[in-house]
């Protein structure tokens, strides 16, 4: 079919400062896009500061439910005339994805009024802001739930068995908890609740104009999800939901069964969007999910692949088919592959840390940037300050904020060791500022490195264990310093890519996810459709050559004595 006529297949990405919008055809090319800004476009009518309302005196961080309907339409409405001359009727699916861990709480009456849907009745807002038994969604940024976290860290045991079950220790941001908490202060909230929706979900409701069951990814960010098992923990429902059995049952009644297939159609789009903006009603609405999983959706991420996201804070991910977890970091089930599962390490000190050491650095003449100053300190350093064989292995971490991956307080701390990683000390004389440019972007992958070894084989014979290819996104992309420092220690045989979505990650994600629901034939997996019709031209740009034989074995060696260092600053933690 040519592409004037092909089908079309739409993405959403509901963020937590931005509702995005794109359109792709069959082979995957962008057709328009379309965003609203929350604080640009609705700042001021909704009292919000980048999305979200803040609550110092308890930690609180949500966002009004309202703003998002208003969005939708406003976002439909821009996507319209984005699309001109095309016809929105040429819209076959859609999906997308949702910030993580938030959730919105339905009353009775939200089926009904999502089921009435008519563009005759008014806009989305004053049709479904009678369907909410709370007005507000708990962000992501939340930290207010310090209680409900020792209590799930202990429900089973303790953090690691915790992990071992649902992935991940215990998050203030988990739905999980903050289910518990809403509960706790809120009981008419949630006594009222008759159904509870992840922010992807709740998306796919109001544009199906039914309650959409939670998706099989996004659901394991809840730490109530049982992932070796594929079914809801009892003792983590009854933990959440109060009162033993019963209120496990109440809990498990309100959120309803995931669904397990990422493809497929959950039902045809409401005929609100048919009459107001041209949808044809034979469209589909495909399962949605969050938007980390949706992010390595957004290029074909083989097995062995890994995403590393330069931007305030870091974040590692892989599509891994082993399941290995741990208190630290996560584990979810893929979003479109069973038996696959994404991992993901989420550090807190991240860009902003290396601008820290980046503006110790002597102030640069001539017109230079910061940054060429600590690119030029990190090229002119040795892996790990090692500049001849007598030398000691420099090892640093570098903490402006408290950091979740360890959970180690804020300070900077900096050792050494032997080449062979024995001997670690604490170094025993202050280093040359130049020297920790280097030492910090290595200490960030060293922990990526650390974290990530149980997952990753020999990609091909004659080589060492290490990911297939990396791929870095987020500013600090552009920085061929730190794009290189990543390929010494982490290694990538195929190389390092910078890969170039335009900021739509998620929202390509979320297309690319529809188009592989409604187009694949039996057994046809997402990797095997969007990998057959995807291309690296204009997509990837490769930014350094990855694996060097001898460095990422130098690296090697002192790993346990990285761990080590961690280990015993989490040992003064602890005292």
């Amino acid at each position: 079919m040519s592409e004037e006529k092909g089908p079309l297949y739409l993405g959403f990405d509901l963020s937590t400062q931005q509702l995005k919008a794109i359109v792709v055809n069959s082979n995957l090319k962008s057709i328009a896009e379309a965003k609203v800004d929350f604080d640009q476009d609705f700042g001021p009518q909704y009292g919000i500061q980048k999305g979200v309302h803040v609550r110092e005196s308890t930690g609180e961080v949500f966002a009004p439910v309202a703003l998002w309907l208003e969005s939708l339409d406003l976002v439909l409405s821009r996507l319209s005339k984005a699309m001109h001359p095309l016809p929105m009727s040429r819209i076959r699916g859609v999906s997308g994805s949702g910030q993580q861990h938030g959730a919105v709480f339905w009353n009775a009456s939200a089926e009904e009024l999502l089921g009435g849907l008519d563009a005759a009745k008014g806009s989305l807002v004053e049709q479904l802001r009678g369907a909410l038994a709370h007005e507000f969604a708990p962000n992501w940024q939340d930290h207010s739930t310090q209680e409900e976290l020792v209590a799930f860290d202990a429900e089973l045991g303790d953090r690691e068995k915790l992990a071992e079950v649902t992935g991940s220790g215990a998050h203030h941001r988990f739905t999980g908890l903050q289910i518990m908490r809403i509960r706790r202060v809120l009981p008419q909230v949630y006594a009222n609740a008759k159904r509870i929706s992840l922010v992807s979900s709740w998306l796919a409701s109001v544009l199906m104009g039914s309650i959409a069951p939670l998706d099989v990814s996004d659901v394991c960010g809840m730490n109530l999800w049982d992932i070796p098992n594929q079914a809801w923990s009892e003792k983590l429902l009854a933990l959440s939901g109060g009162g033993g059995l019963d209120g496990a049952a109440n809990l498990r009644r309100k959120l309803g069964e995931p669904r397990m297939d990422g493809g497929g159609s959950m039902g045809s789009i409401s005929r609100y969007y048919v009459s107001k903006y041209g949808f044809s009603p034979e469209c589909q609405i495909t399962p949605f999910t969050g938007d980390n999983p949706a992010t390595i959706l957004a290029l074909p991420l083989r097995p062995l692949d890994a995403i590393v996201s330069l931007g305030t804070s870091t974040t590692f991910l892989m599509n891994t088919p082993a399941y290995k977890p741990d208190g630290s970091y996560h584990f979810f089930n893929h979003p479109t592959t069973p038996g696959n599962y994404m991992f993901m390490l989420c550090y807190k000190n991240g860009g902003l840390a290396r601008e820290k050491v980046r503006d110790t650095l002597p102030k640069p003449e001539g017109g230079a940037t910061g940054w060429e100053t600590f690119n030029e300190a990190i090229m002119a350093t040795k892996p790990l300050g090692i500049e001849s064989d007598g030398d000691r292995a420099k090892l640093g971490l570098y903490f402006y904020l408290r950091e979740t991956v360890p959970n180690i307080r804020a300070g900077t701390w900096r050792f050494t060791c032997r080449q062979d990683g024995s001997d670690l000390q604490e170094a025993r004389e202050a280093w040359p500022k130049e020297a920790d440019a280097r030492a910090i972007v290595e200490s960030q992958a060293l922990s990526m490195r650390l974290r990530s070894q149980k997952l990753v084989h020999s990609p091909r014979d004659g080589l060492p264990a290490q990911p297939r290819r990396i791929y870095v996104v987020g500013g600090g992309s552009l920085n061929p310093a730190i794009t290189r420092v990543l390929g010494e220690v982490l290694g990538g045989a195929d190389g390092v890519y910078k890969l170039d979505v335009g900021g739509n990650a998620c929202a390509l994600g979320g297309a690319y996810k529809a188009l592989w629901a409604l187009e694949r034939k039996d057994g046809e997996t997402f990797d095997d459709l969007i990998g057959g019709r995807w291309t690296e031209e204009g997509s990837i740009d490769k930014v350094d050559v990855g694996y060097r034989e001898g460095t990422y074995e130098r690296y090697g060696k002192v790993l346990g004595a990285f761990e080590e260092m961690e280990r015993r600053l989490l040992a003064e933690e602890e005292h």
